[in-house]
């Protein structure tokens, strides 16, 4: 796209319904034909018409609107640049790979390794791999959210675009890339080899909680849930356990984006307590006929496969098997549940009694409660990642099950103290679908949808002290 270069006042000459120019961020929109579809009415754009209306334009939407309707932009405010010479421009590149510091510098906003801290489990490559996951998030994802979780779908086509990207096979293989079942030269994040953003000789757990800690930035556990929750829980236990006759036929329309996959694990009366599952499947010839309901199941209504848990044997954990379904199997039926930070960046702008919020103490004690949480949560994730890089895969599920259902817990009761205060701060806005207030008001909707399935909170908790107790009597004998 041709980008044209203005000044305020060539812009002020364009102030009619039939002829209607506008700046936000620097950038200049030719909104004539947008002014019937804007959802809050052509006056109010009519009212900024040939002016800047940034702050109007902050004051009720989230930047990624910006994004969606990119093709109203026909240019920016200044002067057209000189051209650089092509070196300056490598160099810059070059430099870019490197660098130590990134995104928005909102404290306790990002990662503290985007922030020039020093940390020994990221690299070049995690770097790399940051930025051009924002860069994806950013025009790919953020500016379609709140349309998506209105339609309660979210597009194949996006997860056609995550599996050319590499993104999908980064998230099934949960440390290690799947490389025997897709394209490896194929796929954008991997292609070049040494050259490429991620050399996938180099590809660890860390770059997969990069590409996952990226794509959470939207702020919808529907969009997460539809391209890693099924696939990531889905397609490892097939990958790990099934034939190679049956991973050549699921595993590589999966990672491709042809097809999708969902864990078919929790029943109405069997949720955390999954050795009592009550769903059968007896021998039947060459095959089984399985029978039973599974409940709360991400991705269930749309998946193509299903890795489902049910009972071939007797009672208890024992008696549990798994086997992959497909939707195009007789009897094979799912239905639609209906479900029941942005703070800081708010608070800076948005003022009361002549004050920003931000400098209210009482707020900035909100915030600072928030960041502490985040931060020695994401810290105790990163430590269990690096355990399940360097630990020996034996010792991982003895050692590991404790911590890691504790940290879940932990997770979603830092999310649930976050979203709660987040929306304290925005006040109205936060109970308000779209607009300025979107992604707080869709996370504290969704909250209890990290804090239940998956192992409620309470199962969580009692499972992990028990297997930490019992791990530290058997293997290092503790006197209790």
């Amino acid at each position: 796209m041709t980008i044209g270069y203005f000044s305020v006042n060539q812009v002020a000459a364009h102030n009619s319904e039939n002829d209607c120019w506008i700046i936000v961020h620097g950038k200049v929109y030719e909104v004539s034909t947008f002014l019937n579809d804007h959802p809050g009415g052509k006056k109010i754009i009519l009212k900024n018409a040939g002016t800047d209306a940034t702050k109007q334009f902050d004051a009720f939407h989230n930047a990624g609107v910006l994004e969606k309707y990119g093709a109203l932009c026909i240019g920016v405010i200044g002067e057209a640049p000189k051209e650089a010479a092509p070196e300056a421009e490598q160099a810059a590149d070059d430099d870019d790979d490197d660098e130590m510091q990134f995104g928005e510098m909102v404290p306790f906003g990002d990662p503290s390794w985007y922030q020039q801290w020093g940390s020994p489990y990221y690299k070049d490559s995690h770097r790399r791999l940051r930025r051009f996951m924002r860069a994806f998030v950013e025009k790919e994802i953020m500016p379609f959210v709140y349309e998506w979780d209105e339609a309660k779908q979210v597009p194949m086509a996006l997860f056609k675009k995550c599996a050319e990207m590499g993104i999908l096979a980064a998230i099934a293989g949960t440390g290690k890339l799947p490389t025997t079942y897709f394209d490896v030269e194929e796929t954008t994040l991997f292609k070049g080899g040494p050259k490429a953003i991620v050399n996938p000789e180099e590809f660890d757990a860390f770059h997969s909680f990069v590409i996952s800690d990226e794509l959470a930035r939207c702020g919808s556990g529907g969009v997460l849930w539809g391209l890693c929750g099924g696939l990531g829980i889905g397609l490892p236990p097939i990958m790990h356990h099934g034939s190679e006759e049956l991973k050549r036929r699921i595993v590589p329309d999966c990672l491709a984006g042809r097809k999708t996959i969902c864990l078919a694990i929790t029943e109405p009366s069997a949720g955390s307590d999954v050795a009592n599952l009550t769903t059968t499947a007896n021998e039947a010839g060459d095959g089984y006929i399985v029978n039973g309901e599974k409940k709360w199941i991400t991705n269930g209504t749309f998946a193509d496969f299903f890795t489902v848990a049910v009972r071939t044997g007797g009672e208890g954990m024992g008696g549990v098997s798994m086997l992959v379904v497909k939707r195009t199997m007789p009897g094979v039926s799912t239905r639609h549940m209906k479900c029941s930070e942005e703070a800081i960046k708010y608070g800076n702008k948005r003022k009361t009694f002549g004050i920003k919020l931000v400098n209210h103490p009482v707020l900035r004690n909100k915030l600072a409660h928030m960041s502490r949480q985040i931060e020695a949560t994401h810290a105790w994730t990163e430590n269990v990642i690096y355990q399940t890089i360097t630990m020996p895969e034996d010792l991982q599920m003895i050692k590991l099950g404790g911590p890691i259902a504790l940290l879940k817990a932990q997770a979603t009761q830092t999310l649930e103290y976050c979203a709660r205060e987040a929306s304290q701060i925005l006040g109205g806005l936060a109970y308000t679908r779209g607009g300025q207030g979107e992604k707080v008001e869709r996370i504290y909707r969704e909250v209890r949808a990290y804090a239940i399935p998956g192992g409620s909170e309470e199962i969580m908790l009692d499972l992990g002290m028990r297997q930490s107790m019992k791990v530290a009597t058997l293997m290092y004998g503790a006197k209790l």
